[in-house]
């Protein structure tokens, strides 16, 4: 994680940075392609070419912001989806990895 990223979170509780390394995780473990890993406007990014995923850390919840949710929109039910289609999971849901996963490598490597 880069250190621009690591100083994001430190303004966090420890619980939002759990769930957040757990999603850093699958993100690089979603795909075999160089990430690029930056801040875009304070957000942490992490970028395959010009394909996209920003992991939005909050106190109570994790924003996901990736391509490829809405196409999963029926697999994620018990889970909020914004008007901007970006993925809502509160520190009370559980992390729907293989899901995610999926998001991942689809909007990574434009597979949607």
């Amino acid at each position: 994680m880069t250190e621009e990223v690591c100083n994001c979170l430190d303004k966090f509780e420890e619980q939002t940075r759990q769930r957040f390394h757990k999603l850093y995780v699958l993100i690089y473990d979603s795909t075999s392609q160089s990430i690029n890993e930056k801040l875009w406007a304070k957000l942490p990014s992490f970028y395959v070419k010009d394909n996209f995923i920003r992991i939005i850390p909050f106190k109570d919840h994790i924003n996901i912001e990736a391509k490829a949710v809405l196409s999963h929109k029926g697999e994620l039910g018990e889970y909020k989806i914004t008007p901007k289609g970006m993925l809502q999971i509160y520190h009370n849901q559980a992390i729907p990895e293989e899901i995610l996963k999926a998001i991942f490598r689809e909007t990574l490597e434009q597979k949607f």
